[in-house]
């Protein structure tokens, strides 16, 4: 039974490979929807879905990498500017979790910063020679600039002092494209050896379900009462670009995660990207 469901999920896939990109796009919208509509019905409390999110991410994915670390003794096929560019988002968002309000998130946040900390002390010093720092060719400042922009210009209007609330649209735009330079050291290297393959597939895990949250949240449930609540920002485009990011992150990361089920159901232990993936 499990070898024939495989087999039709395989044909399937296969099927998809040979549509046109509209025909695929016009798929994973549907398929998108059908997920969000069947985690509505079966999850009461859209806060689960936050938490799952961060779980994912934090606890699969972070702990995928510190096995490879020390049990594999390689970096190679990761990105220390994604690291570093994780670093500084985390760490932008605990100044502004202490500044403007202590929860859980803070402390599943200080945990992810610690060892994203200690994931580059590896990198950079540990196992510099299997750092394929050829490949992490991706310039930091195509990302922070930006968003440093974009902050400036769209931020929440709340209470707090404007500098934490430019802090915190920072972080929320940083973490967005925080992964670019993860997929450029793959699109060089073309293929991702299992654990990198398993961290960004965690990640993309991740990312869905925190938009799926939010579009829940904002969309479904509250009917733009949240959106108050944020607050409308910078000529109102705050709560726009509060979903946007979100839904940037997983579609980044959509591609990937595509090929990645598709090569776990093939049986291949390395993914190997054609070309113009990711």
């Amino acid at each position: 039974m499990m070898k024939a469901a495989k087999s039709r999920i395989q044909y399937a896939m296969s099927w998809i490979r040979r549509q046109p990109p509209k025909v695929k796009a016009f798929i994973g919208v549907v398929t998108a929807m059908t997920v969000l509509v069947f985690l509505r019905v079966i999850v009461h409390d859209n806060e689960y879905l936050f938490l799952a999110s961060e779980a994912v991410q934090y606890a699969t994915g972070i702990s995928v990498l510190i096995y490879k670390l020390t049990k594999e003794k390689t970096c190679a096929g990761l990105s220390l500017k994604t690291q570093e560019l994780t670093a500084l988002y985390l760490g932008v968002r605990l100044y502004c979790s202490f500044v403007m309000g202590f929860d859980l998130h803070t402390l599943l946040d200080s945990a992810a910063f610690f060892t994203t900390l200690w994931v580059i002390y590896m990198i950079r010093l540990k196992l510099r020679p299997t750092y394929m720092e050829d490949k992490d060719n991706f310039p930091i400042y195509y990302v922070v600039v930006p968003c440093a922009v974009v902050s400036f210009l769209i931020h929440p209007s709340a209470r707090h002092h404007i500098i934490n609330r430019f802090f915190w649209a920072f972080c929320v735009y940083l973490e967005a494209v925080s992964v670019l330079p993860q997929l450029r050291v793959m699109q060089n290297t073309k293929t991702v050896e299992p654990f990198t393959a398993h961290y960004v597939f965690a990640l993309g895990i991740a990312r869905f379900l925190s938009c799926a949250h939010w579009i829940l949240e904002v969309v479904l449930d509250a009917r733009g009462g949240l959106l108050t609540a944020l607050g409308s920002g910078s000529y109102g485009l705050w709560p726009f670009m509060v979903i946007l990011s979100e839904t940037i992150q997983t579609f980044i990361l959509a591609d990937f995660c595509y090929y990645y089920v598709q090569s776990l159901m093939g049986g291949q232990l390395v993914l190997r990207l054609p070309s113009g993936v990711v």
